[in-house]
């Protein structure tokens, strides 16, 4: 099973380093207006044309090299079998914290945390009721305020009548 992980995995990295180069060789859309002022290339290597049709079918089967072997690759990493799981995500070592109380704001004093009762993953009803909260600080005075309102309606706006 390692064998064939690591030729997918070479088999993959080389495809998709051969995409990349062949992409790099290949010219713009707008390439061969450069050749109409004579700055331009009109031989090569392929001949006028054959390497646009070479390079894009070679990057066409690179592509579906990469993908089959992208596609292998996820075969043989989650293949459905008898060897064991290994964990290998990002909370691969966490280790939750045995002290499961609920963490406090600072300054506040810390409730003690009810003992556990019959279901554990159901939170129990606290028996110390919470404190009442504080009435709220005084206003800064250098702070401006919102005007105060009214308990009654407006008086409705009668619409202007137009001059005549």
């Amino acid at each position: 099973m390692s064998l064939m992980l690591s030729a997918l995995m070479i088999v993959q990295v080389l495809s998709a380093l051969a995409i990349i180069v062949l992409v790099l060789l290949q010219q713009g859309k707008g390439a061969d207006m450069g050749s109409a002022f004579g700055t331009g290339s009109a031989g090569s290597l392929f001949g006028a044309s054959g390497a646009a049709n070479f390079l894009s079918r070679t990057t066409k089967w690179a592509a579906v090299v990469f993908f089959a072997s992208t596609a292998g690759l996820a075969y043989v990493t989650h293949k459905g079998g008898n060897a064991p799981t290994l964990d290998t995500g990002v909370m691969q070592g966490y280790q939750a914290p045995a002290d499961k109380s609920v963490p406090q704001a600072p300054g506040s004093a810390p409730v003690p945390a009810p003992a556990p009762q019959g279901d554990a993953s159901v939170p129990a009803v606290p028996s110390v009721p919470a404190p009442a909260p504080t009435a709220p600080a005084k206003p800064d005075a250098s702070v401006p305020q919102a005007p105060a309102t009214s308990s009654q309606p407006a008086a409705p706006v009668k619409p202007a009548t137009p001059a005549k």
